[in-house]
């Protein structure tokens, strides 16, 4: 059998433009507001009444061929045997080469402290409601919402002067779980798994139907594919 390639299927005629996905993966990864490692294409034709919508989804590709690995001076940006595109935080210096490499925008990079803005928040109704510093505090985490269990294999949270993205939820993997975005999603649309494995439902969808990825032209093999249409 082929090497093991996670890779993952959006069924767009599925997905209904949520965007359950970008909020699971907010909370599980502890991303920062401005980050958006699940994220989405919108895009408007035509002239009404005669008006086409399209919504795409979109994370990190974790590209075969992967443009940021390659110009990463370090190595912090890597693969793994799974096929995976990590990042490794005590690796990174923060030189954006992996940013400037990437043709899909879908690695940050932390120029600020991360989640600042939980620590100078105030309360809405003083002597009322909770800030989310005071949440923060009495949790002894720098957000709310904190997820101890995404420092499994990552920096719970990222520090400032590196980059991060979608890990495909590596973590969780581990355990034997899917990705947060692929539970998270009501309808389904989302199929996670060894690509190179025919019984795997990624396999099996791109089978069935005419698989497509973004921007093919740019050789890098992306393993986020799509099938069918919003």
């Amino acid at each position: 059998m082929a090497k093991k390639q996670y890779s993952m299927v959006i069924d767009l005629h599925a997905c209904v433009g949520c965007a359950a996905c970008d909020i699971a993966c907010k909370c599980e990864n502890n991303v920062p507001a401005s980050f958006s490692w699940a994220n989405h294409i919108i895009e408007t034709h035509g002239t009404f009444p005669n008006v086409r919508y399209r919504h795409i989804p979109t994370l990190c590709n974790h590209c075969s061929n992967a443009p940021c690995v390659a110009n990463c001076p370090t190595t912090a940006m890597h693969k793994t045997d799974e096929g995976i595109t990590m990042h490794d935080a005590d690796k990174c210096i923060g030189c954006g080469a992996c940013r400037l490499a990437c043709p899909y925008g879908v690695i940050y990079y932390n120029d600020a402290e991360p989640h600042h803005e939980w620590q100078e928040e105030a309360a809405a109704i003083p002597n009322c409601t909770a800030a989310g510093s005071e949440v923060s505090e009495k949790c002894g985490t720098a957000l709310p919402y904190y997820n101890p269990a995404r420092a499994d294999t990552l920096p719970g949270v990222r520090p400032k002067g590196v980059v991060e993205k979608c890990t495909f939820c590596d973590h969780r993997l581990a355990h034997g779980e899917e990705p947060a975005c692929v539970e998270a999603c009501p309808t389904g649309a989302r199929l996670f798994g060894d690509v190179n494995d025919p019984r795997s439902e990624p396999a099996k969808a791109i089978a069935k139907h005419s698989p497509r990825v973004l921007q093919p032209e740019k050789g890098t093999r992306p393993n986020v594919i799509y099938i069918r249409d919003y």
